[in-house]
């Protein structure tokens, strides 16, 4: 079909893809990958969604916007005397694009140094004939090339509110979301999840007036109770307008901004006025264009494309990773599974436990957790114990002026062993990696209340909670 010939054909190079591609590479594989991602100029920039208008992007504002909030409000409090500040919104957009071209370029050179052929454009399946796959590139200049083994890791779209089809102007996806170009007086969102709260939090800390819609009666419902109670406390107070358990009506749009009708949980019918709405509701399995029929690949009623638990599809040789399958939409979720499919090509044992995969909100203060909620031991009426400690009450959090919420421990009421972490408070997202260490080697609680932490650090908090678990903390 081609003379192109591969032994792994990876489609797409975000997270899952690009990670895919390389491990296979290392693994001693003739590798290539397809992705058809453009930046502003027209040329290659891999790395997917997480890449170009979600993980990096959206941490770029993050930091900026909390730059901007400490020095707005708390810069004083460290004896930093400011006048006349002001926000360049066009200068920070430029800077979180430059740090994305930097990811895009790394990922390049990446493939460079692995010696994995990159091919600019979309791939779509053709055919399968004596055990090679066909996969044509649609690109400046299409090529069919073949394979063996094929790994899709074509990612997801955000999901559209039927009534609000997304123009990226007034109506925003996570895309217009990281491009507006000053700061909207009134923001609506909806959708109070990962990308609603950080990125309704980037636009109030620059001066938006934000109102977070949310169908759900319950605030992040994923989230362990008491501690979305702590974070939705805070961010209250920080003035995001949270509504829970409302019913979105119309939306429409005009010169002026963007109405939106709602019932609001107690019935009553409301109208929000914006400047800007971003919708935030979730994502689907993108197989756009990948032309499954050709192959006759399977698709879920979700157009998920269907694998078991090692990540293979109803195909011979015919692999699917991250977003675009079963599982947590998450980049380092795609990033294990595209590491494991290529040792499994291999012959290798590749290896994913869900049971320990960190979930992270990056608001300030960040969420994170990993493990069984309070409410799912409940659930399964499984007996446990559990432990919390303030960041009030530790000495590293008082120092950086942050002391907003906590760690709590749950672990096994007969055996110590820990079920779940989670942590709000001050970067929760690196905290957590301890404990999914810990959990990973079926760590007890009793385990992290004896290793010595660095002192002052806020390490410590996590020291401290597990303390907590048999009721001996030291420093609360």
């Amino acid at each position: 079909m081609s003379s192109k010939q591969f032994d792994v054909i990876v489609i797409g190079g975000g997270p899952g893809g690009y990670i895919a591609a390389i491990r296979a590479a290392q693994l001693g594989f003739n590798t290539a990958c397809i992705d058809e991602w453009k930046n502003d100029k027209g040329g290659p920039a891999p790395g997917g969604t997480c890449t170009n208008v979600g993980c990096i992007p959206s941490k770029a504002l993050l930091q900026s916007s909390e730059h901007f909030e400490q020095a707005a409000h708390h810069f004083g409090d460290h004896g930093i005397s400011l006048s006349n500040l002001s926000m360049d919104v066009p200068k920070m957009i430029g800077r979180k694009n430059t740090v994305v071209k930097q990811n895009n370029d790394g990922i390049l050179y990446l493939f460079k140094k692995n010696k994995v052929s990159f091919f600019h454009g979309r791939g779509s399946f053709v055919a399968a004939e004596g055990g090679v796959y066909g996969i044509k590139v649609a690109g400046a200049n299409e090529e069919v090339i073949t394979g063996k083994h094929v790994i899709l890791a074509t990612g997801s779209n955000p999901r559209t509110l039927p009534q609000a089809a997304f123009d990226e102007k007034l109506i925003l996806s996570n895309t217009g979301a990281l491009d507006v170009n000053e700061v909207p007086k009134k923001l609506g969102v909806i959708g109070a999840g990962v990308i609603g709260l950080e990125m309704g939090s980037v636009w109030r800390r620059l001066g938006a007036d934000v109102t977070v819609l949310e169908g759900l009666p319950t605030f992040l419902g994923a989230v362990d109770e008491q501690i979305a109670k702590e974070a939705h406390k805070v961010f209250t107070k920080q003035g995001l307008k949270i509504n829970l358990g409302v019913k979105i009506g119309d939306v429409t749009t005009s010169d002026a901004g963007v109405k939106v009708a709602y019932t609001d949980a107690k019935g009553a019918e409301q109208v929000l006025e914006c400047d800007k709405l971003i919708v935030s509701i979730g994502r689907v399995p993108n197989t756009i264009g990948l032309n499954p029929e050709a192959v006759g690949l399977k698709l879920d009623e979700r157009g998920a494309i269907v694998v078991d638990g090692e990540c293979k599809t109803n195909l011979p040789n015919v692999w699917a990773v991250g977003d675009v399958v079963r599982g947590p939409m998450l980049a380092h979720k795609a990033e294990e599974e595209g590491v494991a499919v290529a040792e499994r090509i291999a012959g290798q044992h590749g290896h994913v436990n869900f049971d320990t995969i960190p979930w992270v909100i990056y608001t300030s203060p960040e969420i994170a957790w990993v493990g069984k909620t309070e409410q799912q031991l409940k659930a399964e009426g499984r007996a446990y114990k559990a432990g919390t400690f303030p960041f009030l009450a530790n000495g590293r959090a008082r120092a950086l002026g942050d002391t907003t919420g906590m760690v709590k421990f749950l672990a096994d009421a007969k055996t110590d062993e820990i079920l779940g972490v989670h942590i709000v408070g001050p970067m929760a997202s690196e905290l957590i990696a301890e404990a999914v260490v810990a959990m990973e080697f079926k760590a007890s609680a009793e385990d992290i209340a004896r290793i010595c932490h660095a002192h002052p650090s806020l390490s410590e908090a996590t020291k401290e909670a597990a303390l907590a678990v048999d009721k001996r903390t030291l420093n609360f």
